[in-house]
């Protein structure tokens, strides 16, 4: 395309949806891939990156069998592009500070089992926010750890909570509560009616074990170097049911796992030394100015959980 007497004029709002599809191209690494992040087909994500360049008159991206890649003006487009959205959500976000209503959408990603456990008292954070910023939307959805990280990180979601083994400089934590992990097995496996002084660990590391789906931190890791792995699951929900299933053994927090035992469908193996232990925290991406829904969900995380940022330090 050539860029002879060529002016690109008044972008409007048109452009600017044009410039996030070519925005979650690039970072999903292709078409095909940001299909999912944008829920449009391959083809309409082609017609309007077809588009974005004819407005722009510049070829941004090379796409084909040698794949994805961007063009030297692509990269200054992206550069540029990033720069003119995070300029337009700072503008949005100021505006909503000053008016005595905050507006706008609170994002929050949970992991999996943190919601409804009565130590996060997360509804009755939902509560409190919603008392104090009714005209702010809620959007929460539930994933893994290191994608929650990446998005808070990212500023695609505002706030996230994550069991955490490590800390992240871009991130605050805000510690909630500590889970206990231990080892189970379910019924059906040979296991679980085996006395408990013939369960050793050579006994324990001779079963087929689930990984938990993260990288483990040192004291999970002493528990997990020698057993016998021949699965993952991140979620607790998939990692009971493949413990249930009577064929794996694997790590649940003993909050998790508590009914389960109580009912004989679980049984703890390994003893009282056959755990670790990991923090579960709020995490929100630091930045010098936060939006005002944000400041509010932090304000009410330090009133539900005054030492917070202490046991999270």
């Amino acid at each position: 395309m050539s860029l002879k007497n060529y002016s690109l004029g008044q972008v409007g709002d048109f452009e600017i949806k044009q410039l996030r599809i070519f925005k979650s191209v690039v970072d999903n690494g292709g078409f095909s891939a940001a299909e999912t992040d944008l829920n449009i087909s391959r083809s309409t994500i082609s017609i309007h990156i077809s588009n974005l360049e004819s407005r722009l008159n510049l070829t941004l991206c090379k796409r084909g069998r040698a794949g994805f890649s961007l063009t030297k003006e692509g990269a200054v487009v992206y550069e540029m592009t990033n720069k003119l959205l995070e300029s337009l959500d700072e503008f949005r976000d100021v505006v909503n500070d000053m008016s005595q209503n905050p507006a706008g959408i609170m994002r929050i990603l949970v992991s999996d089992g943190t919601s409804l456990d009565p130590r996060a008292k997360f509804p009755e954070m939902i509560s409190r926010f919603s008392t104090l910023a009714p005209e702010i939307k809620l959007q929460s959805e539930v994933s893994y750890m290191a994608e929650i990280e990446r998005m808070v990180l990212n500023d695609e979601v505002d706030v996230g909570l994550i069991p955490y083994h490590r800390q992240l400089d871009g991130l605050e934590y805000y510690h909630l509560y500590s889970d206990v992990c231990r080892l189970y097995c379910g019924r059906g496996n040979p296991l679980f009616d085996l006395p408990e002084s013939e369960i050793t660990d050579e006994v324990i590391n001779q079963f087929t074990a689930i990984l938990p789906g993260l990288k483990p931190h040192e004291e999970a890791s002493a528990q997990l170097s020698s057993m016998s792995f021949k699965g993952t699951a991140y979620f607790y929900e998939t990692r009971l049911a493949m413990i249930l299933s009577g064929k794996f053994i694997a790590f649940l927090p003993e909050n998790y796992a508590k009914l389960y035992v109580e009912e004989g469908q679980l049984r703890q193996v390994g003893g009282a030394e056959r755990c670790y232990t990991l923090g579960i925290a709020a995490v929100i991406k630091k930045r010098a100015h936060q939006n005002r829904p944000t400041e509010i969900f932090q304000e009410i995380i330090r009133s539900f959980h005054p030492d917070s940022l202490t046991g999270a330090s």
